[in-house]
């Protein structure tokens, strides 16, 4: 699972991340895409249809479909193929998008159909060799005329060299904010994610790009979704700016017994941070897309759990009802905490997952892989319903999709702000064994009113294990738990011992409370007690 999931991601983040930056100089014979067949009349009603259809006969063998000249092209001189600007579709209209396409190759050997559809009906998009500026590559024999395309990526009237979004590989797509920088990723579908077996990847196989109107500041896409479990109607609708926001309806036709079917799945990548360094060997103090899981629960409460780069597969379950929303944030967005000028991440946006209607019961899962490196996408998040999935029902789902530095709904409380574990004990002082100090900051929401005297109370627990003063609010005990401002900071410090007898691992659990009032979102952290 781990592997193919690497292969998948790896090349969505490379591809993506230059494609951010096409050679703009001088390009040939400017002329719109062709379009292949005759008009025919299509809407989402019947993208269902068909959808459902397929679901009732045998799945396709998807097999890789790129012919030999390109599978033997590296990743240097897959990359100097790239899009002739002056060949996007409505690139000769008065429109306020352009689109794209990806060329076959690398990665992404699996042939995605594309049609524009005008005033209800849809012609298919022909491959044409023009459209593309192939940087000095030769193919002999010549590529095939129906080769098709690998994926596209939408331009918004803003500045038409950057990308707003772009889907590429199996069901994968990512977008940008206002600053223009892709980070994490979003997926159609996850099925049978972090379970002991290969996980499967269902795939987009054809894209209908609706024509807007001279005047619409948003676009419809939709999308065929097809694997051997499920197949699937999507339609997008995707409003950009400085934050971009996507409105997502799903109908879904399983094909047989789902045990772990995903939805709204978001996947990143964490390698190391402040709170987890176990594999940070480079000069660079933090690499990640994304620093953290939050989550709005049903209940109302706001949770903030910290990504760690686990040293052995991690599936964590979050169990709610009626979910308000969860996303992977970017919140650490000080240029100081990663120093990288070309990954730039902290420019990174977050997205935040939104229900548009109930979801009932159910859970939001995240599973943690190990990555030794930045080039593997190793975090998934996603909502797993309760009610089993049947073969042959029908599923219909919508959410709202949120790109932005910082996507999630505010909240009048204070926010995690770091995370960070030593050894345990008091400096000068003889350490206490099996001991480790946590610290964690917060910042923001009622805080910031408060004197630096204010009898601020951490509530902290743990699975197992004892907090040593934990017994009593206000204790003196060494390594009991403390909170006081850090004015130079900006912030409140909560500072505990945890002491373990067991090395399984420890669920910690905390929030900020003044009288009976949580003035704080709630801390959570699963952490693994060393051996020695």
């Amino acid at each position: 699972m781990t592997v193919r999931r690497r292969r998948v991601l790896a090349g969505a983040a490379w591809i993506s991340g230059f494609s951010l930056l096409p050679r703009l100089a001088e390009l040939a014979r400017a002329a719109a895409p062709l379009a292949t067949g005759p008009a025919e009349p299509f809407d989402f009603a019947a993208l269902v249809r068909l959808a459902r259809g397929l679901s009732k006969a045998p799945p396709r063998e998807f097999v890789d479909e790129t012919p030999p000249q390109l599978r033997a092209l590296d990743y240097d001189r897959y990359r100097r193929i790239v899009f002739r600007p002056d060949h996007a579709l409505w690139h000769d209209r008065d429109l306020a998008f352009r689109a794209q396409f990806f060329h076959l190759g690398l990665f992404f050997r699996q042939k995605v159909r594309i049609f524009e559809v005008a005033e209800g009906r849809a012609r298919e998009i022909a491959y044409d060799p023009a459209m593309f500026d192939y940087g000095g590559n030769r193919f002999d024999p010549p590529l095939p005329a129906d080769l098709g395309f690998a994926g596209f990526r939408l331009q918004f009237h803003t500045d038409f060299r950057f990308d707003m979004v772009a889907f590429q590989g199996a069901s994968y797509f990512r977008a940008v904010d206002g600053r223009n920088q892709y980070g994490l990723s979003a997926r159609g579908l996850a099925v049978d994610t972090g379970l002991p077996r290969p996980e499967e990847f269902p795939l987009f196989t054809r894209f209908w790009l609706v024509r807007p109107a001279p005047a619409e500041t948003t676009v419809t896409v939709w999308a065929l979704l097809e694997s051997r479990s499920v197949t699937g109607a999507y339609r997008f609708l995707i409003a950009p700016g400085g934050r971009t926001v996507m409105e997502v309806e799903a109908r879904l036709f399983p094909r047989r017994p789902i045990e772990r079917l995903g939805i709204a799945p978001l996947t990143s990548m964490f390698q190391c941070g402040e709170n987890d360094r176990r594999v940070c060997d480079d000069w660079r103090p933090e690499i990640h897309d994304s620093d953290g899981l939050a989550l709005w629960t049903g209940a109302g409460e706001r949770i903030w759990r910290p990504l760690v780069n686990p040293a052995y597969l991690r599936v964590s379950s979050f169990l709610d009802e009626n979910p308000r929303g969860f996303g992977l944030l970017q919140r650490d967005q000080r240029f100081e905490s990663y120093q990288d000028t070309g990954a730039r991440y902290h420019l990174r946006p977050g997205a935040w997952v939104e229900p548009l209607e109930g979801w009932g019961r159910g859970a939001v899962m995240l599973v943690e892989i190990p990555t030794p490196d930045e080039t593997f996408d190793n975090i998934v998040a996603f909502w797993k319903p309760e009610r089993p999935v049947r073969g042959g029902e029908e599923l219909a789902l919508r959410y709202r999709l949120v790109w932005s530095a910082d996507p999630a709904p505010p909240a009048d409380l204070a926010r995690v702000r770091a995370t960070r574990i030593g050894r345990g004990g008091v400096v000068g002082r003889p350490r206490p064994p099996r001991t480790a100090k946590f610290v964690v900051d917060f910042a923001g929401g009622p805080l910031s009113l408060l004197p630096g005297d204010a009898p601020l109370v951490p509530v902290v627990t743990a699975s197992h294990g004892e907090i040593p003063g934990n017994e009593a609010a206000g204790s003196r005990r060494p390594g009991a738990p403390a909170a006081f401002t850090v004015p130079e900071a900006g912030i409140w410090r909560v500072v505990f011992d945890y002491r373990w007898r067991e090395t399984r691992p420890v669920d910690l659990r905390l929030y900020l409370r003044l009288g009976h009032q949580a003035l704080s979102e709630t801390w959570l952290y699963q952490w693994d007690p060393p051996a020695a």
